[in-house]
């Protein structure tokens, strides 16, 4: 079994952003395992469905990016997992837009989400899988840049970038996350602003 949180801010203000793009994953993987994530359960929306032979858990956190940690521990000791068998999806400022990549701890890097994450599971050792949504311009406060909406074009890139890190979650669940690094980081793999593919 695996527990797949999707970082995000709940709320209408935040729902076109750059931070919330795990939340977008997240409803996108709904949405492919016909599931919804309307049940409340410990500050989270969540939802069940079964990925091939692998049962999963969808949960997008609803106590705001910095204190994701709290309803992902909840989850974590209700289902009685491992730090392993949760894969959280991310934005991620050191990866350009467009690309995904699959990685198993690490640091924090400033962002929130995943500092409190690590804090409250009690160690770094989850997978990740890493949306890329580039650094902000020179002279930009990068706080504002993550809580900024896409441009148009990264906009209409947008659903082929969400598609792609929805494949890589399924790779780690049925592959496991060394097969899914595999895949995911050694080749190109970048989706560009319009939507094509590098792949």
């Amino acid at each position: 079994m695996h527990l797949v949180l999707g970082l995000g801010n709940p709320g209408r203000r935040y729902a076109q952003t750059r931070h919330n793009v795990g939340f977008v994953v997240a409803d996108r993987l709904a949405e492919r395992w016909g599931e919804s994530l309307e049940r409340k359960q410990f500050g989270a929306l969540v939802g069940s469905a079964r990925v091939g032979t692998c049962p999963a858990v969808i949960a997008k956190p609803q106590s705001f990016m910095n204190l994701s940690g709290q309803p992902g521990a909840s989850l974590k000791g209700f289902y009685k997992l491992e730090n392993e068998q949760v894969v959280v999806v991310h934005d991620e400022l050191d990866l350009p837009f467009g690309q995904v990549r699959v990685k198993k701890g690490g640091g924090h890097g400033g962002h929130n989400g995943l500092r409190d994450l690590q804090q409250k599971l009690g160690g770094n050792g989850f997978i990740r899988v890493r949306v890329g949504v580039s650094r902000p311009p020179a002279g930009w406060d990068v706080a504002d840049y993550v809580l900024g909406k896409w441009t148009g074009e990264e906009s209409s890139g947008l659903p082929a970038v969400v598609d792609r890190a929805c494949d890589a979650v399924e790779a780690v669940l049925a592959d496991g996350p060394i097969a899914a690094m595999n895949t995911f980081n050694t080749r190109p793999g970048r989706v560009a602003p319009d939507g094509s593919s590098s792949s």
